[in-house]
């Protein structure tokens, strides 16, 4: 049988084509931590729990979310960032401003007070110490909760204003968000089987993908060639054509010595021809 074989440099680079491509079939993107900025309004970091629920929001971080509402002849427009400055504010988590009287926007919240509560599916981040209120809420600091719930369909969602509310001791602005960001995880398990061929065909995609770039680039190959270890699979099916023949096919495939056959009947008795009138008399 006729045996193939790489050459050294082939080898070589195959694996290094196998080394470099190999781990892209199991590796992700993971998003960069932008929601450090949020603090306890001690200065201190956000305990585990609440960091936990923070790093799900990470898509919605760098953006700005608006929403306007009318009260009476007023309009107001809202502005909510994650972690971040709100309309270019520095501090600011939740802003307010008056579309009506071009006045400085007046800060409900700040990132540098938050505090967070989480379920499987919503977050209620919660914005503190904002710029105290003028006549009413005892003078208290402002503070903007802002409800996130799951939304599959709804991407990065639109912020919306529900109210303001009022109470003895406690004021607070309600805003609500829906977004997918806060979607449980769809739970994907693959079966052993299944990760048995993804890591197969990563290796076949791998060997062809290398082995053609190698017989291209540095052999200089062309057509069929190009194929890497063309002569070898070839062969191989060849060999694999001949046994699937050998023991599939119920006909012996040499065929029989000829013979002429022997007739069965017996043959009858020729007239025995005489020759005694050609001896001299």
């Amino acid at each position: 049988m006729k045996q193939v074989c790489l050459s050294p440099s082939g080898g070589l680079f195959l694996l290094w084509t196998l080394a470099v491509l190999l781990p892209l079939c199991g590796t992700g993107v993971y998003a960069s931590d932008n929601t450090k900025n949020c603090k306890l309004s001690s200065d201190k970091d956000l305990p585990p729990s609440e960091q936990e629920i923070l790093s799900r929001l990470e898509p919605l971080t760098k953006k700005d979310f608006r929403a306007t509402t009318k009260v009476d002849k007023a309009s107001y427009t809202y502005v909510f960032q994650l972690c971040g400055d709100a309309a270019g504010v520095p501090g600011a988590g939740v802003l307010q401003m008056d579309n009506s009287n071009m006045t400085k926007p007046v800060i409900i919240g700040m990132y540098n007070a938050t505090q967070l509560i989480g379920g499987s599916d919503w977050v209620m981040l919660i914005y503190r110490s904002g710029e105290h209120y003028d006549n009413h809420c005892n003078n208290e600091m402002r503070q903007a909760m802002v409800m996130i719930s799951c939304s599959s369909t709804a991407g990065m969602g639109q912020l919306e204003a529900i109210r303001e509310e009022y109470r003895p001791h406690e004021c607070f602005y309600l805003f609500e968000l829906d977004s997918s960001a806060v979607c449980p995880a769809l739970d994907s398990r693959l079966s052993t089987g299944s990760v048995i061929l993804i890591i197969g065909f990563c290796l076949v995609a791998v060997y062809l993908i290398g082995g053609f770039l190698y017989q291209r680039l540095i052999v200089g190959a062309k057509g069929m060639e190009q194929f890497p270890n063309y002569a070898f699979w070839v062969e191989f099916g060849n060999l694999v054509a001949d046994g699937c023949d050998f023991m599939c096919r119920s006909r012996n495939r040499e065929e029989p010595p000829a013979y002429r056959g022997v007739a069965t009947e017996p043959l009858e008795d020729e007239p025995e021809e005489r020759d005694d009138h050609l001896l001299p008399m």
